[in-house]
């Protein structure tokens, strides 16, 4: 992790987004801009072509992808990349996060609150669940950042208050917090609670890991489907697993 290179990358995006000539939230979200200049600086590297497909970053031994969500549509890229190329996916995470309400019709814009979910690691495991056949690819490798950031969402929801069902328009990063890399399938493991040390519930292993039992229910099953974990049995209804 590298605090002053996460600033000059945000830095001259947000100069970039204030030349009438730079491309701008419009054309490519900020988020997604920062963090190609803070995995890849030189920008040549950007936006390369590579067997039909737009590698974000090409380092010419590495390909390196920024994701902000919906891993379905990363599936192809990796059908064709990973027997060529290492690739390293990148997901940002929102840890700390406010959100801003924005008036499409008069672009007035509410006050920051900030959302009651902080983020961590384990929610990159629903996205991860859409990639599941490429999880143990010897060529596959993730980057986590743990980003502060403001969320700007639009009021065109179908509620009354036109929030819920409305869009998110763009994601202002505000600093980084932390970064989790995976470089191999075994760096899973450090997500494993070392607490958890004996047989565990999904129930047990959220408890330890201070995050919701739903997410812990994708979790689990997906760590076991990279063989880290193994089902050993059942406590009542609930399936038991233990680090392999």
């Amino acid at each position: 992790m590298d605090r002053e290179a996460f600033e000059k990358a945000k830095l001259k995006v947000l100069l970039k987004q204030h030349d009438p000539h730079g491309f701008g939230t419009l054309q490519e979200k900020t988020v997604h801009s920062v963090m190609k200049l803070y995995y890849e600086p030189n920008e040549d590297c950007h936006e390369v072509p590579i067997e039909n497909y737009i590698a974000d970053i090409y380092t010419g031994e590495r390909i390196i992808e920024i994701q902000n969500g919906n891993f379905n549509r990363l599936r192809p890229k990796l059908e064709v990349f990973l027997p060529l190329y290492p690739v390293t996916v990148v997901l940002p995470i929102p840890h700390y996060k406010w959100v801003l309400w924005m008036d499409e019709a008069t672009g007035e814009l509410s006050e920051r609150h900030r959302s009651p979910v902080v983020g961590t690691v384990y929610h990159a495991f629903p996205e991860l669940y859409k990639i599941k056949p490429y999880l143990g690819h010897p060529n596959l490798s993730f980057a986590f950042p743990l980003v502060d950031m403001d969320e700007y969402r639009l009021l065109n929801g179908w509620s009354r208050n036109r929030k819920r069902g409305s869009s998110r328009y763009d994601r202002m990063p505000l600093a980084l917090h932390d970064e989790v890399v995976i470089e191999r399938t075994e760096d899973f493991l450090q997500l494993v609670p070392y607490e958890l040390e004996d047989a565990f519930t999904v129930g047990e292993f959220a408890k330890a890991a201070h995050i919701h039992r739903d997410l812990a229910g994708v979790t689990a099953p997906l760590l076991m489907h990279m063989g880290l974990l193994a089902r050993t049995g059942k406590r009542g209804r609930e399936y038991l697993y233990e680090v392999k």
